[in-house]
Protein backbone atom coordinates (compact mmCIF):
# COMPACT_ATOMS: atom_id res chain seq x y z
CA UNK A 1 0.00 0.00 0.00
CA UNK A 2 1.49 3.42 -0.60
CA UNK A 3 0.33 6.92 0.87
CA UNK A 4 -0.64 8.09 -2.57
CA UNK A 5 -3.45 5.50 -3.39
CA UNK A 6 -7.29 5.21 -2.94
CA UNK A 7 -6.58 2.27 -1.03
CA UNK A 8 -4.73 4.35 1.80
CA UNK A 9 -7.45 6.91 1.97
CA UNK A 10 -10.00 4.10 2.59
CA UNK A 11 -7.26 2.34 4.66
CA UNK A 12 -6.27 5.62 7.37
CA UNK A 13 -10.12 6.65 8.35
CA UNK A 14 -10.96 3.03 9.45
CA UNK A 15 -7.58 2.87 12.04
CA UNK A 16 -8.03 6.60 12.84
CA UNK A 17 -11.57 5.62 14.37
CA UNK A 18 -10.89 2.55 15.90
CA UNK A 19 -7.64 4.22 17.10
CA UNK A 20 -9.42 7.02 18.92
CA UNK A 21 -13.40 5.93 19.35
CA UNK A 22 -12.86 2.44 19.91
CA UNK A 23 -9.88 1.58 21.50
CA UNK A 24 -8.73 4.87 23.65
CA UNK A 25 -8.99 3.36 26.86
CA UNK A 26 -6.57 0.79 25.80
CA UNK A 27 -2.94 1.34 25.31
CA UNK A 28 -2.07 -2.18 24.39
CA UNK A 29 -5.51 -2.17 22.34
CA UNK A 30 -4.19 0.55 20.82
CA UNK A 31 -0.68 -0.72 20.03
CA UNK A 32 -2.29 -3.87 18.88
CA UNK A 33 -4.39 -2.38 16.18
CA UNK A 34 -1.09 -0.21 15.26
CA UNK A 35 0.68 -3.23 14.98
CA UNK A 36 -2.13 -5.25 12.79
CA UNK A 37 -2.62 -2.19 10.54
CA UNK A 38 0.89 -2.17 10.00
CA UNK A 39 1.31 -5.67 8.83
CA UNK A 40 -1.71 -5.12 6.45
CA UNK A 41 -0.42 -2.21 5.46
CA UNK A 42 3.00 -4.00 4.32
CA UNK A 43 1.46 -6.93 3.64
CA UNK A 44 -0.99 -5.73 0.48
CA UNK A 45 2.76 -5.45 -1.23
CA UNK A 46 3.64 -8.70 -0.43
CA UNK A 47 2.35 -10.67 2.38
CA UNK A 48 5.28 -13.45 2.62
CA UNK A 49 8.13 -10.59 3.92
CA UNK A 50 5.93 -9.79 6.82
CA UNK A 51 8.08 -12.68 8.50
CA UNK A 52 11.29 -10.88 7.81
CA UNK A 53 9.72 -8.14 9.88
CA UNK A 54 8.52 -10.63 12.62
CA UNK A 55 11.61 -12.33 12.62
CA UNK A 56 13.50 -8.81 13.14
CA UNK A 57 11.12 -8.03 15.35
CA UNK A 58 11.55 -11.12 17.72
CA UNK A 59 15.83 -11.48 17.45
CA UNK A 60 16.72 -7.65 18.61
CA UNK A 61 13.79 -7.81 21.10
CA UNK A 62 15.66 -11.14 22.68
CA UNK A 63 19.02 -9.23 22.09
CA UNK A 64 18.15 -6.00 23.85
CA UNK A 65 17.17 -8.35 26.83
CA UNK A 66 20.76 -10.38 26.65
CA UNK A 67 22.61 -7.20 26.09
CA UNK A 68 21.49 -5.87 28.97
CA UNK A 69 21.72 -8.69 31.38
CA UNK A 70 25.86 -8.50 31.40
CA UNK A 71 27.71 -6.27 32.88
CA UNK A 72 30.58 -7.42 31.04
CA UNK A 73 31.60 -6.11 28.02
CA UNK A 74 32.87 -8.77 25.96
CA UNK A 75 29.33 -10.50 26.22
CA UNK A 76 27.55 -7.32 25.61
CA UNK A 77 29.26 -7.24 22.40
CA UNK A 78 28.87 -10.60 21.39
CA UNK A 79 25.21 -10.40 21.49
CA UNK A 80 25.82 -6.75 20.00
CA UNK A 81 27.48 -9.13 16.95
CA UNK A 82 24.11 -11.04 16.72
CA UNK A 83 22.15 -8.28 16.04
CA UNK A 84 24.56 -6.42 13.58
CA UNK A 85 24.88 -10.12 11.81
CA UNK A 86 21.52 -10.88 11.76
CA UNK A 87 20.55 -7.41 10.08
CA UNK A 88 23.28 -6.99 8.01
CA UNK A 89 23.00 -10.50 6.53
CA UNK A 90 19.51 -10.17 5.76
CA UNK A 91 20.29 -6.78 4.06
CA UNK A 92 23.28 -8.61 2.00
CA UNK A 93 21.45 -11.42 1.08
CA UNK A 94 18.46 -10.02 -0.23
CA UNK A 95 19.80 -6.36 -1.55
CA UNK A 96 23.74 -7.42 -2.26
CA UNK A 97 23.78 -11.13 -2.96
CA UNK A 98 23.44 -10.69 -6.93
CA UNK A 99 25.98 -7.62 -6.62
CA UNK A 100 28.93 -9.60 -5.04
CA UNK A 101 28.48 -12.22 -7.27
CA UNK A 102 28.16 -10.57 -10.45
CA UNK A 103 31.22 -8.18 -8.98
CA UNK A 104 32.92 -11.11 -8.65
CA UNK A 105 32.52 -12.84 -12.06
CA UNK A 106 33.33 -9.64 -13.98
CA UNK A 107 36.63 -9.63 -11.92
CA UNK A 108 37.42 -12.96 -12.64
CA UNK A 109 36.61 -12.65 -16.41
CA UNK A 110 39.10 -9.57 -16.58
CA UNK A 111 41.75 -11.87 -15.69
CA UNK A 112 40.75 -14.19 -18.79
CA UNK A 113 38.71 -17.08 -17.07
CA UNK A 114 35.03 -16.71 -18.27
CA UNK A 115 32.72 -18.76 -15.87
CA UNK A 116 29.60 -19.78 -17.40
CA UNK A 117 27.10 -21.01 -14.82
CA UNK A 118 25.31 -18.24 -13.37
CA UNK A 119 25.42 -18.16 -8.93
CA UNK A 120 22.75 -15.10 -8.85
CA UNK A 121 19.39 -15.87 -7.55
CA UNK A 122 16.13 -14.44 -8.65
CA UNK A 123 15.26 -12.75 -5.46
CA UNK A 124 13.03 -9.84 -4.86
CA UNK A 125 13.64 -6.79 -2.82
CA UNK A 126 12.16 -6.48 0.39
CA UNK A 127 10.55 -2.69 0.78
CA UNK A 128 11.71 -1.17 3.64
CA UNK A 129 14.56 -4.05 4.28
CA UNK A 130 17.10 -0.97 5.12
CA UNK A 131 15.01 1.28 6.95
CA UNK A 132 13.65 -1.15 9.42
CA UNK A 133 17.07 -3.48 9.58
CA UNK A 134 18.53 -0.33 10.82
CA UNK A 135 16.00 0.73 12.77
CA UNK A 136 16.03 -2.20 14.90
CA UNK A 137 19.94 -2.49 14.99
CA UNK A 138 19.67 1.21 16.77
CA UNK A 139 17.76 -0.33 19.43
CA UNK A 140 21.16 -3.30 20.00
CA UNK A 141 23.28 0.05 19.81
CA UNK A 142 22.03 2.11 22.31
CA UNK A 143 21.62 -0.70 24.78
CA UNK A 144 25.00 -1.60 24.17
CA UNK A 145 26.13 1.72 25.02
CA UNK A 146 23.90 1.90 27.46
CA UNK A 147 21.90 5.00 26.65
CA UNK A 148 18.51 2.88 26.62
CA UNK A 149 17.10 -0.13 28.79
CA UNK A 150 15.09 -2.54 27.21
CA UNK A 151 11.56 -2.80 26.80
CA UNK A 152 9.88 -6.18 28.09
CA UNK A 153 6.69 -5.63 26.11
CA UNK A 154 7.39 -7.34 22.96
CA UNK A 155 3.56 -6.05 21.78
CA UNK A 156 5.13 -2.18 21.87
CA UNK A 157 8.37 -3.27 20.16
CA UNK A 158 6.92 -5.20 17.45
CA UNK A 159 4.69 -1.92 17.08
CA UNK A 160 8.06 0.26 16.95
CA UNK A 161 9.56 -1.61 14.57
CA UNK A 162 6.35 -2.22 12.21
CA UNK A 163 4.92 1.47 12.86
CA UNK A 164 2.82 1.74 9.63
CA UNK A 165 3.47 5.16 8.57
CA UNK A 166 7.74 5.53 8.42
CA UNK A 167 8.20 1.43 7.86
CA UNK A 168 9.10 1.39 4.26
CA UNK A 169 10.69 4.43 3.48
CA UNK A 170 12.01 6.16 7.11
CA UNK A 171 12.11 8.57 8.92
CA UNK A 172 14.70 6.07 10.94
CA UNK A 173 13.40 6.20 14.58
CA UNK A 174 15.66 5.46 17.49
CA UNK A 175 13.69 3.82 20.17
CA UNK A 176 14.32 6.30 23.05
CA UNK A 177 11.90 8.39 20.68
CA UNK A 178 9.73 6.36 18.98
CA UNK A 179 9.16 3.77 21.27
CA UNK A 180 8.84 5.79 24.33
CA UNK A 181 5.66 7.02 22.98
CA UNK A 182 5.10 3.98 22.23
CA UNK A 183 4.82 2.37 25.79
CA UNK A 184 3.37 5.60 26.96
CA UNK A 185 -0.33 6.68 26.53
CA UNK A 186 -1.43 8.83 23.91
CA UNK A 187 -3.89 11.41 24.37
CA UNK A 188 -6.41 12.92 21.71
CA UNK A 189 -5.28 16.46 20.45
CA UNK A 190 -6.97 18.81 17.45
CA UNK A 191 -4.01 20.88 17.45
CA UNK A 192 -1.82 17.61 16.39
CA UNK A 193 -4.29 16.17 14.50
CA UNK A 194 -4.46 19.33 12.13
CA UNK A 195 -1.17 19.80 11.95
CA UNK A 196 -0.69 16.58 10.81
CA UNK A 197 -3.34 17.05 8.26
CA UNK A 198 -1.38 20.29 6.92
CA UNK A 199 1.35 17.97 6.70
CA UNK A 200 0.27 14.63 4.33
CA UNK A 201 -1.55 17.75 2.17
CA UNK A 202 1.94 19.37 1.90
CA UNK A 203 4.01 15.86 1.14
CA UNK A 204 0.88 14.84 -1.47
CA UNK A 205 1.21 17.89 -2.88
CA UNK A 206 5.09 17.66 -3.24
CA UNK A 207 4.75 13.86 -4.60
CA UNK A 208 1.95 14.56 -7.29
CA UNK A 209 2.27 18.00 -8.75
CA UNK A 210 6.17 18.04 -8.08
CA UNK A 211 8.03 14.89 -8.32
CA UNK A 212 5.12 12.73 -10.39
CA UNK A 213 4.77 15.93 -12.60
CA UNK A 214 8.74 16.09 -13.67
CA UNK A 215 8.94 12.20 -14.06
CA UNK A 216 8.17 11.49 -17.41
CA UNK A 217 10.67 14.74 -18.53
CA UNK A 218 13.53 13.06 -16.44
CA UNK A 219 12.51 9.38 -17.74
CA UNK A 220 12.61 10.72 -21.21
CA UNK A 221 15.91 12.51 -20.99
CA UNK A 222 18.01 9.69 -19.22
CA UNK A 223 17.00 7.23 -21.15
CA UNK A 224 17.68 9.11 -24.10
CA UNK A 225 20.41 10.74 -22.93
CA UNK A 226 22.98 10.44 -26.02
CA UNK A 227 20.67 12.33 -28.46
CA UNK A 228 19.91 15.15 -26.43
CA UNK A 229 22.30 18.58 -26.35
CA UNK A 230 23.94 19.47 -23.22
CA UNK A 231 21.25 22.40 -22.17
CA UNK A 232 18.80 19.37 -22.07
CA UNK A 233 20.71 17.17 -19.93
CA UNK A 234 21.59 19.64 -17.65
CA UNK A 235 17.51 20.33 -17.86
CA UNK A 236 17.36 16.60 -17.16
CA UNK A 237 19.53 16.58 -13.77
CA UNK A 238 18.41 19.93 -12.36
CA UNK A 239 14.43 18.74 -12.48
CA UNK A 240 15.81 14.86 -10.97
CA UNK A 241 16.74 17.42 -8.28
CA UNK A 242 13.33 18.55 -7.54
CA UNK A 243 12.00 15.11 -8.41
CA UNK A 244 13.88 13.15 -5.80
CA UNK A 245 13.62 15.87 -3.18
CA UNK A 246 9.56 16.34 -3.80
CA UNK A 247 9.29 12.28 -4.31
CA UNK A 248 11.28 11.10 -0.98
CA UNK A 249 10.32 14.85 1.02
CA UNK A 250 6.70 14.27 0.22
CA UNK A 251 7.01 10.86 1.29
CA UNK A 252 8.46 11.94 4.55
CA UNK A 253 6.12 15.26 5.22
CA UNK A 254 3.28 12.21 4.96
CA UNK A 255 4.86 10.08 7.24
CA UNK A 256 5.44 12.70 9.85
CA UNK A 257 1.82 13.94 9.57
CA UNK A 258 0.47 10.54 9.25
CA UNK A 259 2.17 9.53 12.54
CA UNK A 260 0.73 12.98 14.48
CA UNK A 261 -3.04 11.49 13.47
CA UNK A 262 -1.99 8.74 16.23
CA UNK A 263 -0.17 11.31 18.51
CA UNK A 264 2.95 9.92 17.72
CA UNK A 265 5.97 12.54 16.63
CA UNK A 266 8.64 11.47 14.26
CA UNK A 267 11.48 13.06 13.76
CA UNK A 268 12.27 15.55 11.34
CA UNK A 269 13.48 14.44 7.76
CA UNK A 270 14.07 16.95 5.80
CA UNK A 271 15.13 20.36 6.63
CA UNK A 272 14.92 22.68 3.05
CA UNK A 273 18.32 21.11 1.89
CA UNK A 274 18.51 23.15 -1.17
CA UNK A 275 18.73 26.28 0.16
CA UNK A 276 22.20 24.40 1.79
CA UNK A 277 25.32 26.78 1.60
CA UNK A 278 27.67 24.32 1.53
CA UNK A 279 27.31 20.69 1.59
CA UNK A 280 28.02 20.23 4.85
CA UNK A 281 24.72 21.88 5.69
CA UNK A 282 22.86 20.32 2.60
CA UNK A 283 23.62 16.84 4.80
CA UNK A 284 22.76 18.22 8.01
CA UNK A 285 18.98 18.94 5.97
CA UNK A 286 18.76 15.97 3.37
CA UNK A 287 17.69 12.63 4.70
CA UNK A 288 18.76 13.56 8.67
CA UNK A 289 17.78 10.02 9.91
CA UNK A 290 20.36 8.40 7.91
CA UNK A 291 22.72 10.83 8.40
CA UNK A 292 22.54 10.90 11.66
CA UNK A 293 22.40 7.05 12.25
CA UNK A 294 25.66 6.84 10.32
CA UNK A 295 27.01 9.53 12.40
CA UNK A 296 25.95 8.40 15.43
CA UNK A 297 26.41 4.40 15.08
CA UNK A 298 29.40 4.09 12.35
CA UNK A 299 31.30 8.07 12.28
CA UNK A 300 31.60 8.50 15.93
CA UNK A 301 32.82 5.00 17.12
CA UNK A 302 35.20 5.36 14.39
CA UNK A 303 36.64 7.97 16.38
CA UNK A 304 35.37 10.99 14.60
CA UNK A 305 36.66 14.24 14.38
CA UNK A 306 38.52 13.60 17.88
CA UNK A 307 40.97 11.98 16.35
CA UNK A 308 43.47 13.44 14.06
CA UNK A 309 42.81 15.05 10.69
CA UNK A 310 44.10 12.17 8.31
CA UNK A 311 41.38 9.55 10.53
CA UNK A 312 39.13 11.92 10.19
CA UNK A 313 39.36 12.46 6.62
CA UNK A 314 39.37 8.71 6.31
CA UNK A 315 35.76 8.34 8.66
CA UNK A 316 34.01 10.60 6.49
CA UNK A 317 35.12 8.95 2.96
CA UNK A 318 33.94 5.68 4.93
CA UNK A 319 30.09 6.58 5.88
CA UNK A 320 29.88 8.11 2.63
CA UNK A 321 30.80 5.37 0.72
CA UNK A 322 28.59 3.28 3.00
CA UNK A 323 25.69 5.25 2.57
CA UNK A 324 26.15 5.26 -1.03
CA UNK A 325 26.02 1.44 -0.54
CA UNK A 326 23.31 1.38 1.56
CA UNK A 327 21.15 2.67 -1.15
CA UNK A 328 21.53 0.33 -3.82
CA UNK A 329 23.30 -2.53 -5.00
CA UNK A 330 25.02 -1.03 -7.83
CA UNK A 331 28.30 0.67 -8.54
CA UNK A 332 26.18 4.31 -9.27
CA UNK A 333 25.57 4.56 -6.16
CA UNK A 334 28.92 4.31 -4.65
CA UNK A 335 30.21 6.84 -6.95
CA UNK A 336 27.80 8.94 -5.77
CA UNK A 337 29.05 8.64 -2.11
CA UNK A 338 32.45 8.90 -2.93
CA UNK A 339 31.38 12.12 -4.91
CA UNK A 340 29.90 14.01 -1.67
CA UNK A 341 33.33 12.69 0.09
CA UNK A 342 34.95 14.76 -1.74
CA UNK A 343 32.94 17.20 -2.29
CA UNK A 344 32.38 17.36 2.13
CA UNK A 345 36.28 16.95 3.02
CA UNK A 346 37.41 20.66 2.03
CA UNK A 347 34.73 21.78 3.81
CA UNK A 348 35.60 19.95 6.82
CA UNK A 349 39.15 20.69 6.58
CA UNK A 350 38.44 24.75 6.48
CA UNK A 351 36.41 24.01 9.64
CA UNK A 352 33.37 25.36 8.04
CA UNK A 353 31.42 21.82 7.95
CA UNK A 354 29.23 22.84 11.72
CA UNK A 355 29.11 27.06 11.10
CA UNK A 356 25.43 26.90 9.35
CA UNK A 357 24.07 24.18 12.26
CA UNK A 358 21.44 26.81 13.87
CA UNK A 359 20.79 28.87 10.98
CA UNK A 360 19.08 29.26 7.54
CA UNK A 361 19.72 31.46 4.65
CA UNK A 362 18.06 35.17 4.80
CA UNK A 363 18.36 34.68 8.80
CA UNK A 364 17.43 38.09 9.69
CA UNK A 365 16.30 39.44 6.29
CA UNK A 366 13.43 38.85 3.67
CA UNK A 367 15.89 38.35 1.15
CA UNK A 368 19.26 36.45 0.98
CA UNK A 369 22.56 38.30 0.76
CA UNK A 370 24.03 37.95 -2.65
CA UNK A 371 26.96 35.92 -0.98
CA UNK A 372 24.26 33.30 0.02
CA UNK A 373 22.62 33.51 -3.23
CA UNK A 374 26.00 32.18 -5.01
CA UNK A 375 26.61 29.55 -2.32
CA UNK A 376 23.42 28.63 -2.66
CA UNK A 377 24.02 27.72 -6.21
CA UNK A 378 26.89 26.20 -5.86
CA UNK A 379 25.72 23.86 -3.33
CA UNK A 380 22.76 23.16 -5.77
CA UNK A 381 24.98 22.58 -8.11
CA UNK A 382 27.72 20.06 -6.69
CA UNK A 383 24.81 18.14 -5.47
CA UNK A 384 22.62 18.02 -8.85
CA UNK A 385 25.78 17.03 -10.61
CA UNK A 386 26.22 14.23 -8.21
CA UNK A 387 22.63 13.33 -9.27
CA UNK A 388 24.24 12.24 -12.40
CA UNK A 389 25.27 9.02 -10.72
CA UNK A 390 22.53 8.88 -8.79
CA UNK A 391 19.95 7.79 -11.19
CA UNK A 392 21.57 6.87 -13.67
CA UNK A 393 21.15 3.01 -14.78
CA UNK A 394 25.01 2.18 -14.66
CA UNK A 395 28.64 3.77 -14.22
CA UNK A 396 28.86 3.62 -17.87
CA UNK A 397 25.78 5.42 -18.67
CA UNK A 398 26.27 7.99 -16.04
CA UNK A 399 29.84 8.93 -17.79
CA UNK A 400 28.26 8.68 -21.04
CA UNK A 401 25.71 11.37 -19.76
CA UNK A 402 28.92 13.68 -18.35
CA UNK A 403 30.52 13.21 -21.90
CA UNK A 404 27.68 14.27 -23.53
CA UNK A 405 27.25 17.39 -21.44
CA UNK A 406 30.86 17.95 -21.48
CA UNK A 407 30.61 17.42 -25.70
CA UNK A 408 28.14 18.77 -27.51
CA UNK A 409 27.13 22.48 -26.27
CA UNK A 410 24.41 22.75 -28.98
CA UNK A 411 21.13 24.36 -27.47
CA UNK A 412 17.68 22.84 -28.29
CA UNK A 413 14.13 23.61 -27.27
CA UNK A 414 12.96 20.78 -25.38
CA UNK A 415 9.80 18.99 -25.82
CA UNK A 416 7.75 17.86 -23.54
CA UNK A 417 7.13 13.82 -24.33
CA UNK A 418 3.54 13.69 -24.51
CA UNK A 419 3.39 17.52 -25.96
CA UNK A 420 2.24 19.47 -22.31
CA UNK A 421 3.73 23.15 -22.37
CA UNK A 422 7.46 23.14 -20.67
CA UNK A 423 6.60 26.63 -19.66
CA UNK A 424 4.36 25.38 -17.14
CA UNK A 425 6.38 22.97 -15.26
CA UNK A 426 9.17 26.31 -15.13
CA UNK A 427 6.51 28.41 -13.09
CA UNK A 428 5.56 25.09 -11.17
CA UNK A 429 9.51 25.10 -9.52
CA UNK A 430 10.01 28.87 -9.59
CA UNK A 431 7.05 28.86 -7.58
CA UNK A 432 7.76 25.85 -5.48
CA UNK A 433 11.55 27.13 -4.34
CA UNK A 434 9.69 30.59 -3.52
CA UNK A 435 6.91 29.55 -1.41
CA UNK A 436 9.75 26.77 0.27
CA UNK A 437 11.88 29.82 0.78
CA UNK A 438 9.17 31.43 2.66
CA UNK A 439 8.82 28.89 4.86
CA UNK A 440 12.35 27.80 5.30
CA UNK A 441 12.25 28.27 9.30
CA UNK A 442 9.86 25.71 10.03
CA UNK A 443 9.32 22.29 8.49
CA UNK A 444 6.72 21.09 9.93
CA UNK A 445 4.53 24.21 9.80
CA UNK A 446 4.31 24.28 5.66
CA UNK A 447 0.64 26.44 5.73
CA UNK A 448 1.29 28.39 9.26
CA UNK A 449 -0.04 31.59 7.96
CA UNK A 450 -1.68 34.31 9.99
CA UNK A 451 -4.44 35.65 7.83
CA UNK A 452 -7.23 33.18 7.10
CA UNK A 453 -7.89 34.16 3.72
CA UNK A 454 -3.80 33.86 3.06
CA UNK A 455 -4.46 30.27 4.17
CA UNK A 456 -7.41 29.47 2.41
CA UNK A 457 -6.04 31.05 -1.27
CA UNK A 458 -2.97 28.59 -0.30
CA UNK A 459 -5.21 25.58 0.33
CA UNK A 460 -7.06 26.65 -2.65
CA UNK A 461 -3.86 26.68 -5.30
CA UNK A 462 -2.11 23.34 -3.85
CA UNK A 463 -5.44 21.42 -4.65
CA UNK A 464 -6.14 22.64 -7.88
CA UNK A 465 -2.30 22.44 -8.89
CA UNK A 466 -2.44 18.62 -7.66
CA UNK A 467 -5.44 18.15 -9.60
CA UNK A 468 -3.93 20.14 -12.74
CA UNK A 469 -0.89 18.08 -12.79
CA UNK A 470 -1.88 15.00 -11.70
CA UNK A 471 -1.49 12.29 -14.31
CA UNK A 472 -2.98 8.74 -14.05
CA UNK A 473 0.05 6.89 -16.50
CA UNK A 474 2.73 7.97 -14.14
CA UNK A 475 4.33 5.43 -11.61
CA UNK A 476 3.13 6.99 -8.59
CA UNK A 477 5.40 4.75 -6.19
CA UNK A 478 8.04 6.00 -3.98
CA UNK A 479 11.51 6.36 -5.45
CA UNK A 480 12.69 5.34 -2.31
CA UNK A 481 10.92 2.22 -2.07
CA UNK A 482 13.36 0.39 -4.32
CA UNK A 483 16.19 1.12 -1.66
Amino acid sequence: MVFNSLDFFIFLPIVFTLYWFVLKRSLKAQNFLILIASYVFYGLWDWRFLSLILLSSIVDYLVGLKIHSFEQKSKRKLWLWVSVIFNVGLLGFFKYYNFFVDSWIDMISSFGYEIKSSWTLNVILPVGISFYTFQTMSYSFDIYYKKLSPTKDFLSFATFVAFFPQLVAGPIERASNLLAQITNKRTFSKTQIVSGLKLILWGLFKKIAVADAIAPIVDDIFSNYSTYPASTLVLGVTLFSFQVYGDFSGYSDIAIGTSKLFGVELMSNFKFPNFSRNVAEYWQRWHVSLSTWFRHYVYIPLGGSRVSKLKSVRNICIIFLVSGFWHGANWTFIFWGGFHALAFIPVFLMSRNTIYKDSVVGENSIFPSFIEIGQVLLTFGIVTFSRIFFRSESISDAFGFIKQISSNFTYETYQHPMGYRMLDYYILIALFVFYEYLIRKDERSPFEFKSRVVRFVIYTLVILTMLLFYDDGVDRSFIYFQF
